[in-house]
């Protein structure tokens, strides 16, 4: 979570003319969209390392409710997606395309909200600061942070059941920081190391050593381990890879240097039990580029079989931020260009 980054004169004017218009009914939202063409600010460059940029939207809404979106997951059909918001809601809909396959906009955009283990909702943070998700067969898991846990959702059926499980996080809670508790949880394949497994990684409660605290929940690489942390890059959110990778997303914001992200890429050899996770850097910006508060992140086989990722940000519900959902293709390197980089 993060307080109050700067946006640009366009942002706020394109944010005060959804804010004057007319509320909706509740549970339906509509969301306008202003098509982002370019990742770095005034430059037509596409290629950033191993990814493409595809295009991305800074999305407004007259619904009070729709902002500080924590996280998303897209379904099967790449196109329906599930989000959580940190005051305590759901958010679905899909994704709209142009003639060129390009990001458009949203539609069919609800937003309910999300019920604890005793069939109440509250709208605010503390109770229900929902800061991660993850599709998990027919279960949703959430993550909290605050009243740090992670609770299980029927899939279909989450938008009005209460939790119905939670699974047990093997950290004392007193050990995790409020504000800085799990926001990336995600479920690994089926036939990778993991076996199906579920990762949690905190965003900044550290151990002795200065690394934040993860943990694999469930399957048969059960365990503690914990995350790699530089500065003030802390994780926000994450998703396998078909491999068995992870894609970390990474949010940093200070007063000397402004607000930054980037991706890590985490083999899958280096997630297990009792050891500390790192990986290449596959992507960093700053305010030059096309970013703010950037705290969801999924991946997913696009039809052609490449690999695409989208991540999202978080506008706290402030002037001041942005509402942002950008498109990347990861570009994996040829058995050919492997050889001669070797060489």
């Amino acid at each position: 979570m993060l307080r109050k980054p700067f946006a640009s004169l366009m942002s706020i004017a394109f944010g005060l003319a959804a804010l004057m218009s007319s509320a909706l009914a509740e549970g339906d939202v509509e969301v306008r969209s202003r098509v982002i063409t370019e990742f770095k600010i005034g430059s037509d460059e596409i290629k950033f390392g191993s990814l493409e940029f595809l295009g991305g939207l800074e999305m407004v809404s007259p619904q009070r409710l729709f902002g500080s979106l924590s996280s998303i997951r897209f379904r099967s059909d790449k196109t329906h997606f599930v989000g959580v918001l940190d005051t305590g809601h759901w958010m679905t809909g899909h994704i709209e395309r142009d003639p060129q396959g390009r990001l458009s906009g949203l539609a069919e955009v609800a937003i309910t909200p999300i019920k604890n283990r005793v069939g109440r909702s509250f709208e605010g943070k503390g109770y229900m600061d929902a800061e991660g998700l993850t599709l998990h067969g027919d279960r949703i898991l959430v993550s909290f942070e605050q009243d740090h846990r992670v609770d299980v959702y029927p899939d279909p059926g989450f938008e009005t059941s209460r939790a119905i499980d939670a699974l047990p996080i093997p950290f004392p809670k007193k050990s995790l920081r409020g504000n800085r508790g799990f926001e990336t949880i995600a479920v690994a394949p089926v036939d990778s190391v993991l076996k199906g497994g579920t990762l949690i990684v905190a965003e900044r409660s550290l151990d002795a050593d200065g690394n934040a605290y993860a943990a694999i929940l469930d399957g048969p690489q059960k365990g503690r381990l914990s995350l790699a942390h530089y500065g003030d890059f802390d994780a926000t959110d994450g998703a396998f890879l078909p491999n068995g990778d992870l894609l970390l997303l990474e949010r940093r914001f200070n007063m000397a240097e402004g607000i930054g992200m980037r991706i890590r890429r985490i083999k899958a050899v280096d997630i297990r039990p009792s050891v500390v996770m790192d990986g290449e850097i596959l992507l960093q910006g700053d305010f030059s580029y096309q970013i703010d508060n950037m705290e969801g992140l999924d991946a997913f086989a696009a039809e052609d079989g490449t690999t695409h990722v989208v991540i999202v940000s978080d506008d706290n519900h402030s002037i001041l931020q942005r509402n942002l959902m950008l498109e990347f293709r990861l570009v994996e390197p040829r058995a050919g260009d492997t050889a001669r980089l070797q060489n």
